[in-house]
């Protein structure tokens, strides 16, 4: 099984539509590690950690959000691995 690591900027109204809270949700029953937070220019930033297939499915799934979201685009590039044992948290 790959593992794959990446960093993700979702942009769009995705700041208070509870979409840091859904990508916890989100995560978590993928077993993913990693941490979402919101940025200041209103886009949301994560780090996704897990099996390839569970990172890409998630990833498909930001593009859609909870639903008052709305995503405009969704930004990957690499990413260090996060700290063993953190599991998926939400960043200030």
């Amino acid at each position: 099984m790959t593992e794959k690591t990446v960093k993700a900027r979702i942009t769009g109204r995705v700041q208070g539509v509870s979409y840091r809270a859904w990508t916890l949700a989100a995560a978590k029953t993928r077993d993913l590690a990693g941490w979402v937070r919101n940025c200041p220019d209103g886009s949301v930033e994560a780090v996704f950690s897990g099996p390839a297939d569970k990172v890409d499915a998630m990833l498909t799934a930001c593009f859609h959000g909870p639903p008052a979201a709305q995503v405009d685009k969704v930004e990957t590039g690499p990413a260090g691995r996060p700290e063993a044992g953190d599991g998926f948290t939400i960043r200030s």
